[in-house]
């Protein structure tokens, strides 16, 4: 039988993913993780999410690939430049959604938790610091948990699936708290959309200020201001 706390986590290297598998660590998991390569143009963030994994000692850390930017509709995937230096409270959703990016992804995740016999899948996405993506909603978890109990066999034969979104009611600052609180270091992660050929951050686009803000906010430190 397998063990009865086994979780899928979806791990991108960036710091909200490694601070929820924290979070499902600190409570028991033992963790699954899955990286997707979808075409990103950050695809500095796939050697990050290796150090995350090793850090968090996960049982198996795999890695999928899926050409999402054969569809383009995203800055994340080379359609268009990535937003730098706009109002982070601005409404409307910008050029960075991938579309339908969360519903391959934890598709993907629930296909491997069917296998594993895991009925836990973990996700880091936020509801309050974040770019106004539609499937980051506490609304999208709860119908997509919905179809997990739907659209497999463990569902239909009683089994059960939960979507754990630890971070979806905290700001940046409440997630760098507690993951500072773990005590994880949050300079093995990368959150830059366009970093340099070099792999600095452009400390402009919505994810890097994001960041910055959470860590003012915290009043602490980012270690990738200090190497």
């Amino acid at each position: 039988m397998p063990p009865a706390k086994r979780a899928v986590v979806l791990l991108s290297g960036g710091l909200d993913s490694y601070t929820a598998a924290a979070v499902a660590r600190s409570q028991g998991y033992e963790l699954f993780a899955l990286t997707v390569r979808y075409g990103q143009i950050h695809a500095q963030e796939l050697d990050a999410a290796r150090r995350v994994a090793a850090a968090l000692g996960v049982e198996r850390h795999q890695e999928l690939s899926i050409d999402l930017a054969a569809f383009g509709g995203s800055a994340l995937t080379g359609a268009g430049p990535v937003p730098k230096d706009r109002p982070l409270d601005e409404e409307g959703i910008p050029p960075t959604y991938v579309p339908a990016r969360n519903t391959v992804l934890l598709s993907l995740a629930l296909a491997w938790a069917e296998v594993l016999g895991a009925g836990d899948l973990v996700i880091g996405i936020n509801a309050l610091d974040y770019s106004g993506y539609p499937d980051c909603r506490p609304e999208y978890v709860a119908a997509f948990e919905r179809l997990a109990m739907l659209a497999t066999r463990a569902g239909v034969e009683g089994g059960r699936f939960r979507i754990h979104a630890p971070l979806l009611d905290m700001t940046k600052a409440d997630i760098v708290r507690r993951g500072h609180a773990l005590g994880l270091d949050y300079g093995l992660t990368r959150s830059c959309y366009d970093p340099t050929p070099a792999g600095a951050p452009c400390r402009r686009c919505d994810s890097c200020r994001l960041r910055a803000r959470g860590f003012a906010e915290a009043g602490l430190v980012d270690p990738l201001d200090i190497r």
